[in-house]
């Protein structure tokens, strides 16, 4: 029995991996599927003091009070920044990571500087005229317009350390989802990531005729993706 935590993307929720940890489950495995402050049920808490740190914080808290050891860590977008800084605190509890069409930051980058400064400079002045300059409001048209929060733009902001040799002695997997619109913005960020993988040591990498956010429309066979790394 594998132990999966799933760390959603921007602008979402752990609700949007709930297909995908039943499936998981049905399968015998354990599926955690945390929402990180600010977002999803937990927008109430949204503030410009959440940073980062506080979303590496939320899913090193689950880990540690749920007593979870060698778990199968998996981002999706903006969630393989948390998970790459919850393997920097707590390595010695993570079996694998698994980014899923995710940023994949270098030590000192933000999720700001991955995206480059035409999508940056959308967001922050996104923030500047709707979000009191902290937040920012889903850009574009949401999947699930009922339940789709603001982002802070403090996590999309800070710099990552990336410097513990534990966490880069684990064993890492890149699905990269290759069915995205030719138009899609966010495509040029992925192939970014995507190319820096396979020229780095240590990477198991694998491209899949997913669009961006396949939790929502293929659940069942995101799930077994991930299943065959366990």
């Amino acid at each position: 029995m594998a132990t999966f935590v799933i760390v959603h993307g921007a602008w979402s929720g752990g609700w949007a991996w709930g297909d995908v940890a039943r499936a998981l489950r049905a399968a015998g495995h354990e599926a955690f599927t945390p929402t990180l402050s600010g977002l999803g049920e937990r927008v109430h808490l949204a503030s410009p003091a959440i940073d980062l740190d506080t979303h590496v914080l939320d899913v090193v808290n689950l880990l540690r009070y749920e007593r979870l050891e060698r778990v199968v860590l998996v981002g999706h977008s903006y969630g393989g920044m948390v998970i790459s800084g919850v393997a920097e605190r707590v390595p010695e509890w993570i079996d694998r990571l698994v980014y899923l069409d995710a940023f994949v930051p270098r030590d000192g980058e933000s999720a700001e500087a991955i995206a480059g400064p035409g999508l940056a400079g959308a967001i922050n002045e996104a923030a500047r005229i709707h979000g009191d300059g902290w937040w920012v409001p889903f850009l574009g048209e949401p999947i699930d317009p009922e339940r789709a929060t603001v982002m802070p733009l403090g996590p999309l902001r800070s710099p990552i350390t990336l410097r513990d040799a534990g966490a880069r002695r684990l064993l890492r997997t890149f699905f990269q989802f290759t069915a995205k619109p030719p138009d899609d913005p966010q495509a040029p960020i992925f192939d970014a990531m995507a190319a820096r993988v396979k020229a780095e040591d240590g990477w198991t990498y694998r491209e899949v005729a997913f669009d961006h956010s396949p939790q929502f429309t293929r659940p069942r066979e995101v799930a077994q993706l991930l299943l065959e790394v366990v």
